[in-house]
C-alpha cells in the first residue's frame, strides 16, 4: 500500500469518496488457497490491477500478467521478487513460488443472498475441508466502496488455517443493494444478519462464531456483538475513540512524526477543528470560520504538513467548491459517537490488534483506553504491532518520503486464528505487544 494524497482503508470517511477499484479480470485458475509441501499456506486473490498472494508469516506479492508470464514485485513496492510464480493447468490446482510447490486446498463455498431491513445482501461461506464443526468469523468492512466478495483476502486465508468465514458485500457496494452508508447502527443490523445467515448455511458445521471487524469496522462490530448471541470479537486496526478524535489524533500524530513541538501541533488542531465543524454541520455552516483560520495560517510552513484522516481533503478546496462537493459527504457518519459505553458493557471476549506507526488511524489513545478497560476486568486482549501501520502492513520510505508497505506482520493472521478458535494464546506472535485479560 502507498500512503498518497487519499488515505488507506482507515479512512472513517475519505476512501468512501473513491471509486471502487476493478481489478484485473485474472483466469479464475490462479485464485485460491494452496497447502504448500513445507506445511505453509499460499492464498492467492484478486488485486488492483492484477493478483496478489499471501502466506501465513505476512510475505506478500503482487503478480500482473506480461507476455513473457507474470511480473512479480514485493509487497506494494515496484520492486521484482526474484522467485518465480506458476500455476499448472486449472485441473491441476498447482502452485509453485520459487522452489515451493503447492496444491489447492478443497474448501467448501457456498454464495447466498439475505436480507437486511429489506435490502437485499450478497454474502458467501467458507469453510475448510471436512464435516465436524469449525469456528466461523463473519468478516466486516472498513469504509470502503469495494467488494469485499471480490477482494477481501481473509475470506480464504482464515479457512485455509481451519476457521470458516462468511464475507459479504455491504450495503451499497459490489453486488449488494441498498445505499452506501457510514450508519454504525445500520451496519451493526447488516452484520446481526449476515452472522445469522452464516449459522443456517453452516448448519452442524458451525462451531464458534464471532465479528471480525477492519478499521471502521472497529467501531460496527461491537455493536452487532451487544445485538447477538457470539463467542468472540476481533477488532483489527480499529478506534475506541470518535470519528472526530480520530482526525484530531492522526493530526497531531503525523505532525510529531515529522518533528513539530507542541506549539505547533496546536495550530494543526486548530485547523483541523474548523475543518471537523465543516464535516459535521453537514456543511451548512462553518466556512467563515474554516476560512478564516486557513488566511490565519495558510503561509505558514508547517501547513502542507496538517492532513488528518479528512482535513487535508478539503483544505486545498475553495468553499464555493466544498459546497458543490457536500452532498458526496453526506453518508450518516455518526461524528461523536463515542464506543466506550459499548465496550464497557460488552461481555463477549474482545481481540484488538493496533498498528504502532497507524497515521490514519491513530492507536495511542485507543491503546490507552483498551488497557483501561483490562485493568477493570473487561474481557479484551490488546496487542500491539509497533511497525505495522494501517491494514498492520509494515513499510518503507520511498525517495518521495512516502511510505510503501512491503509486507504484513508476522503474527497477525495465526493470532486471530488461534483468538478465533479460543485456544490459549502463545507466548508471541511476531513482535506484538500482547496484554491479556487477568
Amino acid at each position: 500500500m502507498i500512503r498518497a494524497l487519499i488515505p488507506l482503508a482507515a479512512s472513517a470517511l475519505l476512501l468512501a469518496l473513491a471509486a471502487p477499484a476493478s481489478a484485473m479480470e485474472p483466469a479464475t485458475c490462479p485464485v485460491g488457497s494452496y497447502a504448500m509441501a513445507d506445511g505453509d499456506v499460499v492464498v492467492v486473490g484478486p488485486s488492483t490491477g492484477g493478483v496478489r498472494w499471501r502466506r501465513l508469516n505476512g510475505e506478500t506479492g503482487k503478480l500482473t500478467t506480461t507476455p513473457k508470464g507474470w511480473r512479480h514485485t514485493v509487497g506494494w513496492t515496484d520492486r521484482l521478487d526474484p522467485r518465480e510464480v506458476a500455476f499448472g493447468p486449472c485441473a491441476s490446482g498447482t502452485l509453485t513460488l520459487g522452489k515451493e510447490a503447492g496444491r489447492r486446498i478443497p474448501l467448501q463455498t457456498q454464495d447466498t443472498a439475505f436480507v437486511s431491513h429489506e435490502t437485499r445482501l450478497v454474502g458467501r461461506l467458507i469453510l475448510p475441508p471436512g464435516h465436524g464443526p469449525v469456528p466461523i468469523v463473519v468478516l466486516l468492512h472498513g469504509s470502503e466502496r469495494d467488494s469485499a466478495l471480490e477482494f477481501d483476502a481473509l475470506q480464504r486465508l482464515l479457512p485455509a488455517m481451519g476457521v470458516g468465514t462468511f464475507v459479504y458485500d455491504k450495503r451499497g457496494t459490489g453486488d449488494s443493494q441498498g445505499v452506501y452508508t457510514q450508519d454504525f447502527w445500520l451496519l451493526a443490523d447488516d452484520a446481526v444478519a449476515a452472522l445469522a445467515e452464516a449459522r443456517r448455511l453452516a448448519g452442524a458445521r458451525a462451531g464458534r462464531i464471532g465479528y471480525q471487524g477492519p478499521s471502521q469496522g472497529g467501531w460496527v462490530a461491537p455493536i452487532a456483538a451487544g445485538k447477538s448471541d457470539v463467542d468472540f470479537v476481533i477488532v483489527s486496526f480499529g478506534l475506541a475513540v470518535s470519528v472526530i478524535d480520530e482526525d484530531q489524533e492522526a493530526i497531531a500524530f503525523e505532525m510529531g512524526l515529522k518533528g513539530y513541538g507542541p506549539e505547533v501541533i496546536a495550530k494543526g488542531l486548530e485547523v483541523g477543528r474548523a475543518a471537523e465543524a465543516l464535516f459535521e454541520s453537514g456543511f451548512t455552516e462553518g466556512f467563515e470560520a474554516f476560512d478564516a483560520v486557513r488566511a490565519k495560517y495558510r503561509n505558514e510552513p508547517w501547513y502542507k504538513d496538517v492532513r488528518g484522516n479528512f482535513t487535508h481533503f478539503i483544505l486545498p478546496m475553495s468553499a464555493e467548491d466544498i459546497r458543490k462537493a457536500a452532498p458526496a459527504f453526506r453518508f450518516g457518519t455518526p461524528w461523536r459517537y463515542d464506543p466506550l459505553p459499548t465496550l464497557e458493557r460488552l461481555d463477549t471476549p474482545q481481540l484488538w490488534v493496533l498498528g504502532g506507526q497507524d497515521l490514519d488511524a491513530p492507536s495511542g489513545e485507543t491503546a490507552r483506553r483498551l488497557e483501561a478497560l483490562i485493568a477493570k476486568g473487561r474481557p479484551i486482549t490488546l496487542a500491539v504491532y509497533p511497525a505495522a501501520e494501517h491494514g498492520m502492513t509494515e513499510f518503507e520510505i520511498g525517495p518521495d518520503g512516502m511510505r510503501v508497505s512491503t509486507r504484513y506482520s508476522d503474527g497477525y493472521y495465526r493470532l486471530m486464528r488461534d483468538f478465533a478458535r479460543g485456544e490459549r494464546l502463545g507466548p508471541a506472535y511476531g513482535d506484538a505487544r500482547i496484554r491479556k485479560p487477568r
